[in-house]
């Protein structure tokens, strides 16, 4: 179903590629302005950009590690520069290392909390009055299933993403007499880029899709609906929710 996002704009995390830039592209499609974030490359980000402004929107490319304080200010500022503030924050950018519980090092779960749910919150906390000023807005926490089930080597990134479901709850309750709705989506097992980097991609991706009632994989489009969902007046009553979109992968006695 199409919504009307027009005067609206959304910031994006981590929206060069994947589900990022799906979510970004499906705003923009509804009339959306986008502010594009990115860390490492620049060039799939500037395409993002190309692609929405073919739409006829406007859209800037921010270049910003999420996982620093000072980065998350640089996107901040630079989105109010450009439009004079924004309406919809999607709080997707995420990292994480694939390593068994005892492979594990400091290092590597500092970074992911950092990224994945620390940004989250602080992230938001800056969001908060620049988009009251604005009348209100909306805030989607990208979230995974790795918190929910136990997935090889993924314990890190789906204790990130536990802490990320909480940062959700407090700020739709903390966040709602701004007028800001805040929810999560948790999609199920998708095939973009960031499986390259599991060495058993392969038996993942085909044993998700034994597994999973609907027969097939979410696409990154199946989740971009289900955010712009979230953003529109429709959802103004759904509040600190993890909206799961796996095709009955976590529910499926297989």
């Amino acid at each position: 179903m199409p919504y009307d996002f027009s005067n609206k704009v959304a910031v994006v995390t981590g929206s060069g590629r994947g589900i990022g830039r799906a979510i970004a592209l499906n705003l923009a499609s509804q009339g959306a302005d986008i502010v594009v974030n990115y860390f490492r490359k620049r060039e799939p980000a500037e395409e993002t950009m190309r692609e929405i402004e073919a739409m006829g929107r406007k859209a800037i490319a921010v270049k910003a590690d999420m996982g620093e304080p000072d980065q998350i200010e640089k996107l901040i500022d630079e989105a109010v520069s450009a439009f004079g503030g924004f309406d919809i924050l999607i709080n997707n950018a995420a990292s994480g290392y694939f390593r068994p519980v005892l492979e594990q090092r400091i290092k590597g779960w500092d970074w992911t909390m950092n990224i994945n749910a620390r940004a989250a919150l602080f992230t938001s906390q800056k969001a908060a009055p620049i988009m009251a000023q604005r009348g209100g807005g909306a805030i989607v926490n990208m979230m995974s299933i790795g918190n929910l089930r136990t997935l090889p080597d993924y314990v890190v990134i789906g204790a990130s993403k536990g802490a990320l479901e909480v940062v959700t709850r407090y700020c739709a309750v903390e966040l709602s007499p701004l007028n800001i709705v805040c929810n999560a989506v948790s999609p199920g097992v998708i095939e973009t880029d960031a499986l390259n980097y599991i060495t058993f991609k392969d038996q993942m991706v085909s044993g998700a899709i034994e597994r999973t009632p609907a027969g097939k994989l979410v696409t990154p489009d199946d989740v971009a609906k289900c955010v712009a969902f979230l953003c529109s007046p429709d959802a103004h009553m759904i509040r600190g929710q993890t909206i799961i979109i796996d095709g009955g992968y976590t529910i499926s006695a297989k």
